[in-house]
């Protein structure tokens, strides 16, 4: 089969090439991969991948969405079946997985890290890591779900969940994740405050009636409390890191909340420590969210509580074309990957 291969480190090392089609184990399946998308942790796949256990050649790509091609008995899944892939290979048994929370499964494998990912033209997972999608499914959409949208869910719903009456403050509102976060923030009912740069993304948020922070030009955090009356945002969304840091605390309210996903710009700002202990803040890391949290997200999108932004569209042959175009400033929402 075809796919998108890391062979080494580098931009260079990133290759379309035949592969062997996957093992498909009992209590698994084989899905047809119809489509994907870039994710940020891609590129830190291709350049460094430091910390994740895992051996190349590696088979690149996390999310997507396709086609069951063979099916195990007793899983409710039939061949010809449209399915969205939980990012995770979780064993269902150690003792976070018993309480719902995939995520920190002790033998936790994310596809196109610690093991062959999306970016082929066909995927081996377990059966329980497939949630199944309506025959009418808008499959583009669904394919970049599974990433960025399931890690602005946990953020946006989790330990510090926003709603109605809530401020909720975005940095760097353009990409996947914050996007997302922006979305699903307002189907909340919250009110939503970016920071972005670039006068076409400050335009396209102040057309969506959100208001707009140009961190090139302002001061974050006074003109987060200037927008609040004084009062600061009550959850900051934030994957940007030690750039942004320091204005994501000084921009929350007494008792608020930074969640993080991220650290694009650097993972060692200063933790300004007097600052969360007398305004009682507090900091909640976050990656991706559980099952649960997956079959809601899902849902919800189905149901018309949002609908993801595709930025662009590449066929599986420009993989490394469409990671150009992640770094690209004008660059907003998601980047697809078509495969079949």
């Amino acid at each position: 089969m075809k796919a998108m291969v890391l062979t080494q480190r580098g931009a260079a090392g990133v290759a379309f090439r035949d592969m062997p089609e996957p093992h498909v184990p009992a209590g698994w399946a084989k899905v047809r991969m119809r489509a994907s998308s870039v994710n940020r942790v891609d590129l830190y796949m291709r350049d460094s991948g430091a910390g994740i256990t895992h051996d190349l050649p590696l088979i690149m790509g996390v999310d997507g969405v396709g086609e069951v091609a063979e099916a195990p008995q007793g899983f409710g899944l039939s061949e010809g079946d449209r399915v969205i892939l939980y990012p995770y290979e979780f064993c269902g048994t150690c003792r976070p997985c018993l309480a719902g929370d995939q995520p920190l499964c002790h033998c936790a494998r994310i596809l196109g890290e610690h093991r062959h990912g999306t970016f082929a033209e066909h995927v081996a997972l377990p059966a329980r890591s497939l949630v199944k999608l309506p025959e009418g499914a808008d499959m583009d959409q669904a394919a970049v779900l599974g990433v960025a949208y399931l890690t602005a869910w946990r953020m946006v719903f989790g330990k510090a969940p926003a709603g109605p009456g809530s401020v909720v403050l975005v940095q760097g509102a353009g990409g996947g994740v914050s996007y997302a976060a922006v979305q699903l923030a307002r189907m909340a009912g919250a009110r939503v405050i970016v920071t972005t740069s670039g006068a076409d993304k400050l335009a396209h948020f102040r057309a969506l009636d959100i208001e707009a922070i140009d961190y090139r030009a302002e001061d974050v955090a006074k003109a987060v409390l200037a927008l609040t009356g004084g009062e600061g945002a009550d959850l900051v969304i934030d994957n940007v890191g030690e750039r942004t840091w320091g204005a994501s605390l000084r921009a929350l309210a007494r008792g608020g909340h930074l969640v993080t996903c991220g650290a694009t710009t650097g993972a060692h700002p200063s933790a300004d420590i007097q600052r969360l202990f007398v305004r009682q803040l507090s900091v909640h890391g976050s990656t991706m969210g559980s099952m649960e949290e997956f079959r809601r997200l899902v849902l919800a999108w189905q149901g018309g509580g949002f609908a993801p932004l595709i930025d662009r569209a590449f066929p599986l042959a420009e993989v490394p074309a469409a990671f150009a175009h992640l770094e690209d400033p004008a660059r907003m929402g998601k980047i697809l990957i078509r495969i079949a």
